[in-house]
């Protein structure tokens, strides 16, 4: 199939494979790539298994990717990626000689989902921080501050300065992001099965590009990285290849397509009250609070 582009004046998708779509993009052009894709373990993209014939046929076409997406960022450019558990060690081996890797971030959720009864289910997935240049990258820590307990909640007071004085209220965040996953009933929910909340892309967007940068996301999704950028003032190139989520970048970015309101516009989701008291769709599909 063909790759097919549908244009604003500051947001591009790109329908179609990733390694076809990542070849039309200008080398060094690129200031933030977020990386999400596929993650060999069998989940269902609209019919489509991610699921390899073999773990080294998962990473040979990671590689490849990987190495296009290098070649798209600029000099000063920086490099977020995210897979699986098992999957990231060969990530960070594969890129700690292409790029400084200055992070490996723990992104921690809850789950009251089916857990893990034999060994420890995993309630996190990682990503992995790198830029091309760890003298020239954007890190605009300002923008990104959260609360310190010490200074703000608890009053500590700091003796080695002197005067002494009370820690300060706000830091940046370690590597430790607790985000809530996508549910049903939030408001930011596609139905796509591997949506990234719109906070952990904000955190990212606001701290490693500036306003009319350009981001790339290979794998769109749901389009959360494209639809924060719009939002934050930045340019974006979406590449997606399942048409199903394709409806979903168009929508979430307003770029003017030829497929009718109709078929772009959200899907309301209905529910219903169970004797037990617990929420499920009225196609059967339970939902976890």
């Amino acid at each position: 199939m063909p790759v097919r582009a549908y244009n604003t004046d500051n947001h591009t998708i790109l329908h179609g494979d990733v390694l076809e779509s990542l070849d039309l993009i200008e080398d060094e052009s690129v200031d933030l790539i977020f990386a999400d894709p596929p993650y060999n373990i069998g989940k269902d993209f609209d019919g489509v298994k991610d699921k390899w014939d073999s773990e080294t046929d998962y990473l040979d076409w990671c590689y490849k990717w990987l190495n296009m997406c290098l070649q798209k960022l600029k000099p000063n450019g920086s490099f977020y990626v995210m897979t699986s558990t098992q999957f990231m060690p060969y990530f960070d081996i594969f890129l700690r000689n292409k790029l400084t890797i200055l992070s490996r971030i723990v992104w921690s959720y809850d789950s009251s989902g089916v857990q893990a009864k034999q060994f420890y289910g995993s309630m996190y997935e990682p990503i992995l921080f790198g830029v091309k240049n760890k003298s020239n990258y954007t890190f605009n820590a300002q923008d990104i501050l959260v609360e310190a307990k010490t200074g703000s909640k608890r009053k500590l007071i700091d003796y080695r300065k002197n005067p002494p004085q009370v820690y300060n209220s706000s830091k940046v965040p370690g590597n430790v992001w607790d985000y809530n996953r996508v549910r049903y009933r939030m408001d930011e929910f596609e139905d796509h099965p591997t949506q990234k909340p719109v906070a952990l892309l904000e955190r990212i967007i606001l701290a490693s590009s500036n306003e009319n940068d350009l981001i790339l996301d290979p794998f769109s999704g749901s389009f959360t990285t494209c639809y924060v950028s719009k939002k934050l003032n930045r340019r974006s190139i979406g590449i997606e290849l399942q048409e199903k989520y394709l409806k979903i970048g168009l929508r979430r970015v307003e770029i003017p397509s030829s497929y009718c309101d109709l078929e772009l516009q959200k899907e309301p989701k209905t529910y219903q009250i169970k004797k037990n008291n617990t929420l499920e769709l009225f196609d059967g599909t339970p939902i976890h609070k």
